[in-house]
C-alpha cells in the first residue's frame, strides 16, 4: 500500500498570512506611537537593564510633577518660568507700587499727595469765604444806596467788621479831620484816596492763599518728572545687575516711576483750574467793593454840597 505525500500547498498560504500580519502591524504602529505619551529619555536605558533592582520609594522623596519634569528637561523653559515668576511677584496696584518704590520716589509721591490735599482744602475754604463775602456785600451796597447821607449810612451799617462799616467810618474820619478846609475838591480827593486803599486791601485779603495754588500748578509736574527720572534710573541699574531685558522684570520698576508723574499731574491740573476760577471770582468781588466805595464817595460829595449850601445861605436880620 502506497503512502500519499502531503501536499505543499499550505506553505504558501502561511507565508501570505505572515506578510499580511507584518503589513498591518507597520500600518498601525505610527497610530499607536502618536497616542502614547512621549517617553522619557531615560526609558531606553531602563529597558536595556531589566535586571537592575527598582528603588523602593520612600515617603520623604517628593513626586515630580509633569511641569517640573519638563522644566528640568529644558533649561530655556526653566529660565522663562523664573523670569515670569519674578515679574508676577510685584504688586502692580498703586499702593503696591508705592511700597516697592525707592525712598526718593516715595518722598516725591508723599509731597505730591500733600500738595493735592492742600489744593482741595483751599478750594473748599476759599470758595465758602468768597460766596459769603459776595452775599454780604450785595446787601451792604443796597443799604448804602438807600442812605441819603453819611450819617444815615453809618446808622444802617453799624455792624463792626463789615466792609460798608469800614468804608463809611473811614470817610467820616476824613470829613472830621478836614472840617476846617475850604476846598471841597481836596476833601473829595483825600476821601477817594483812602477808599481806594481800602479797596486794594480787601482784594489782597481775599486773594490770600491763592498763590499756593499757582505754585503747586507750576511746580507739581516737574516734581513728578523728577521722581520718574529717578525711578527709571534705578530700573536701568537693576537691568544692568540682573543681565536681563525681559519685560516682566523691567516693567514693575518703570511703572513705579511713572506713578510719580501721574501724581504730579493729579496735583497740578486741579490747582491750575481752581486758581483760574478764584482769579475770576476775586476780580468780581473787587468790582463789588469798588461799587461800594463809589457809593460812599457819592454820599461824601452830597454832604459837602449840603454843607456849602448851608454856609452860603444869607442870614435874615430883623430891623426895627
Amino acid at each position: 500500500m502506497t503512502r500519499i505525500q502531503p501536499s505543499a500547498s499550505p506553505t504558501p498560504s502561511r507565508a501570505w498570512r505572515a506578510i499580511a500580519a507584518l503589513t498591518l502591524s507597520l500600518v498601525l504602529a505610527p497610530v499607536a506611537m502618536a497616542d502614547e505619551p512621549t517617553a522619557s529619555p531615560a526609558a531606553p536605558a531602563a529597558a536595556s537593564a531589566p535586571a537592575a533592582p527598582a528603588a523602593t520609594p520612600t515617603t520623604d522623596t517628593p513626586t515630580a510633577t509633569p511641569a517640573q519634569a519638563s522644566s528640568a528637561a529644558d533649561p530655556s523653559v526653566e529660565a522663562l518660568v523664573e523670569d515670569t515668576s519674578l515679574g508676577m511677584a510685584h504688586d502692580l496696584s498703586p499702593w503696591g507700587m508705592y511700597k516697592n518704590a525707592d525712598v526718593v520716589v516715595k518722598a516725591v509721591m508723599i509731597g505730591l499727595a500733600i500738595a493735592s490735599i492742600i489744593t482741595w482744602t483751599i478750594w473748599i475754604a476759599k470758595g465758602f469765604e468768597l460766596l459769603g463775602a459776595k452775599r454780604r456785600l450785595r446787601g451792604e451796597i443796597a443799604l448804602l444806596k438807600k442812605s441819603a447821607s453819611l450819617k444815615e449810612a453809618s446808622d444802617h451799617s453799624n455792624k463792626e467788621g463789615t466792609l460798608a462799616h469800614t468804608l463809611v467810618q473811614d470817610a467820616l474820619e476824613e470829613m472830621r479831620l478836614s472840617a476846617n478846609a475850604r476846598e471841597k475838591e481836596g476833601i473829595k480827593e483825600r476821601v477817594s484816596f483812602r477808599l481806594e486803599r481800602l479797596v486794594h486791601a480787601s482784594g489782597r485779603t481775599m486773594s490770600s492763599g491763592t498763590g499756593v495754588l499757582a505754585t503747586i500748578g507750576s511746580t507739581a509736574p516737574f516734581v513728578g518728572l523728577f521722581g520718574t527720572v529717578w525711578g527709571i534710573m534705578n530700573s536701568f541699574i537693576g537691568i544692568a545687575k540682573t543681565q536681563t531685558t525681559n519685560l516682566a522684570v523691567v516693567a514693575p520698576g518703570i511703572a513705579e516711576a511713572l506713578l510719580a508723574t501721574a501724581l504730579g499731574l493729579v496735583a497740578a491740573i486741579p490747582a491750575v483750574v481752581i486758581y483760574n476760577v478764584f482769579a475770576r471770582s476775586i476780580a468780581g468781588y473787587k468790582a463789588q467793593v469798588s461799587d461800594a466805595s463809589a457809593q460812599v464817595l457819592l454820599l461824601v460829595s452830597r454832604d459837602l454840597d449840603h454843607q456849602g449850601s448851608e454856609r452860603a445861605a444869607p442870614h435874615m436880620v430883623k430891623v426895627g
